[in-house]
C-alpha cells in the first residue's frame, strides 16, 4: 500500500466523521480527485464515516455505501470544464465552484470531526478558513499545489493585485489546524509562509495504480512502432518546462541518432505547444488523450522511457504526482527540472535507470535521449 493509505491525519477514536472535499472525481480526469477518492475508501474502511464532495461532468449525484469497518458517501457536483480563455473567466469559475462546493457540503463540514481540503480547486481556503468557528472538526489543509503562487510563478511582471492576494493567503494559512505536504521542496515553501513545521505532516501521494506483474503494456501507436518510444502521460501545464524539451529533442533528431520518439499523452497547455512547436519543425511525434484510470497501468508499461518536466519556478509550489506511478512501473525516467524539487530526490530512490537534466540543458536532453535509447538497445532480444 501507497505512502498516501498508509498515513491518515485522522484517529478514529477522535474523528469519526470526516469530509473530504476536492476537485475532479473519477472517471473525470484530475490526479487530486483521483488521490482523495483513494484516501477517501481507505478511511471509511478503516472505521470512518467519510463523506467526499467533488466535481463531476456527468451531472450531480449522491451515492452512500456501506465500505469495509465504515461507511462512504460521495457527493458530485455537476461542473462545466474549467475556463482556459481568460484569467477572469477562470476566476469566477474558481469562486463560484467554491461556493457551490462550500454551500453542498455545509451540513456534513458542521458535523464533521475532521475536515480534509486539497489546493484544488484553488483557493477553497478563503472560504474554510474564515468560517472555522462554523466547524467543530479540525481543518486539514494538503497542499497539492500552491495558489497564488502557481500564478506569480506563471508572470513575466510581479502584480501587486497578486502579492495582496498571497499575503490573505498567508494569513490564513497561519490559522489551519494541520497540514499534510506532498515534498520536502513544499514542507520549505511552507516553512517560509510563516507555518510552524509542527503542524505539517509529510504524506506522500504514492503511485494511483498497482503493478502486480500480471498487467499487460498497452499497445503501441502503429507510428511509433520500431522506435524508441518516450513517454510523457497526464496533464503538462504551465508549471512543465517544454523550450528544453522540445530543443533537445529537435538536436536529437537533427544532430543525432533520432531512435528516440516522444509520444504525448497528454493533456493541457504544456503538451499543445510541444505539440504545436514539433509540428512547426516537422520533428515527429506522437500524440493522444490520456487513458482512464482502469488503463493507467498498461500505458505506463507500454513505452521505454518516462519524460517528467518541471519548470525551476514552480519547484515547491507543485509536486509532479506521476512520478510515483512512472517509477512504480518500472521504466527508466528523464526528469528535466531542478535537483531541489522532490522529483529528483523520488526518481533517484527509485532503483531504475535515471537521467536527470536541469532546464535548459538542450545538449544535456539530447546526450540523454541517446542514453535512453542505447539502454533500450541492451534490454531489447
Amino acid at each position: 500500500m501507497n505512502d498516501l493509505l498508509d498515513k491518515s491525519p485522522f484517529d478514529l477514536a477522535r474523528e469519526p466523521k470526516v469530509v473530504i472535499i476536492a476537485d475532479w472525481l473519477p472517471p473525470d480526469f484530475g490526479a487530486v480527485g483521483q488521490y482523495m477518492q483513494m484516501r477517501a475508501r481507505a478511511l471509511a474502511e478503516q472505521g470512518h464515516d467519510v463523506t467526499l464532495i467533488g466535481l463531476a461532468s456527468a451531472g450531480s449525484t449522491t451515492r452512500s455505501e456501506a465500505r469495509g469497518k465504515g461507511r462512504l458517501t460521495e457527493q458530485r457536483l455537476a461542473a462545466s470544464p474549467v475556463p482556459r480563455t481568460s484569467l477572469l473567466l477562470r476566476l469566477l469559475w474558481t469562486v463560484w465552484t467554491n461556493l457551490r462546493l462550500v454551500v453542498a457540503g455545509f451540513r456534513s463540514l458542521r458535523a464533521a470531526d475532521g475536515i480534509l481540503f486539497t489546493g484544488s480547486p484553488p483557493f477553497l481556503i478563503h472560504m474554510l478558513a474564515p468560517l472555522r468557528f462554523l466547524w467543530r472538526g479540525r481543518l486539514v489543509y494538503r497542499i497539492t499545489d500552491f495558489h497564488p503562487e502557481c500564478l506569480i510563478a506563471a508572470r513575466d511582471r510581479p502584480s501587486r493585485a497578486l502579492g495582496l492576494l498571497l499575503s490573505l493567503t498567508n494569513f490564513w494559512r497561519r490559522r489551519v489546524d494541520g497540514f499534510e505536504v506532498l515534498g520536502l521542496d513544499q514542507r520549505r515553501r511552507l516553512q517560509q509562509t510563516g507555518v510552524p513545521e509542527a503542524r505539517m505532516t509529510l504524506v506522500r501521494d504514492g503511485s494511483p495504480v498497482a503493478f502486480t506483474g500480471h498487467e499487460h503494456a498497452e499497445p503501441l501507436p502503429e507510428i511509433l512502432a520500431d522506435t524508441v518510444v518516450l513517454l510523457y502521460s497526464g496533464n503538462y501545464g504551465v508549471a512543465h518546462e517544454v523550450a528544453t524539451v522540445v530543443e533537445g529533442y529537435e538536436r536529437h533528431h537533427r544532430q543525432g541518432s533520432g531512435r528516440v520518439h516522444l509520444w504525448l499523452s497528454a493533456t493541457g497547455g504544456g503538451a499543445e505547444e510541444v505539440a504545436k512547436r514539433l509540428g512547426e519543425r516537422a520533428v515527429p511525434f506522437h500524440k493522444s488523450a490520456p487513458v482512464p484510470l482502469e488503463r493507467l497501468a498498461g500505458l505506463l508499461l507500454a513505452p521505454d522511457a518516462h519524460l517528467v518536466t518541471l519548470k525551476d519556478s514552480f519547484v515547491g509550489f507543485v509536486m509532479p504526482s506521476k512520478i510515483y506511478a512512472c517509477v512504480a512501473s518500472g521504466r527508466p525516467i528523464l526528469f528535466v527540472g531542478s535537483a531541489d524539487s522532490d522529483v529528483d530526490l523520488i526518481a533517484k530512490d527509485g532503483g531504475g535507470d535515471y537521467w536527470h537534466v536541469v532546464c535548459g540543458d538542450v545538449a544535456g536532453f539530447a546526450a540523454a535521449l541517446e542514453g535512453i535509447a542505447d539502454a533500450a538497445a541492451l534490454r531489447r532480444p
